[in-house]
């Protein structure tokens, strides 16, 4: 999601990261856990904090503890932050 909000394509952010396509696919699918240091270079990469990718994935079990009118609030200025196009 962050991805394409930023309007890069897959083999864009595989060149950035000098990971694979299919790495990527596999990660975007969730079917790869990632390394903190992956999840990074991913984040700067697409331009945005790591914990906003972090928060993004967040499933709902995770957010069981957060009121929702603050959750659906933290959601959206987390994608807001994530809606310019990526540069370079």
């Amino acid at each position: 999601m962050c991805r394409v909000r930023r309007g890069l394509k897959l083999a864009q952010l595989a060149e950035r990261t000098e990971l694979s396509v299919s790495y990527l696919s596999l990660i975007e699918k969730n079917n790869r856990d990632v390394p903190i240091s992956t999840l990074e270079a991913i984040a700067k990469a697409i331009g945005v904090p790591a914990s906003i990718l972090l928060f993004l994935a967040a499933g709902p079990e995770e957010m069981d503890g957060i009121d929702g009118d603050l959750r659906a609030r933290l959601s959206h200025a987390a994608l807001s932050l994530i809606s310019e196009k990526a540069t370079a």
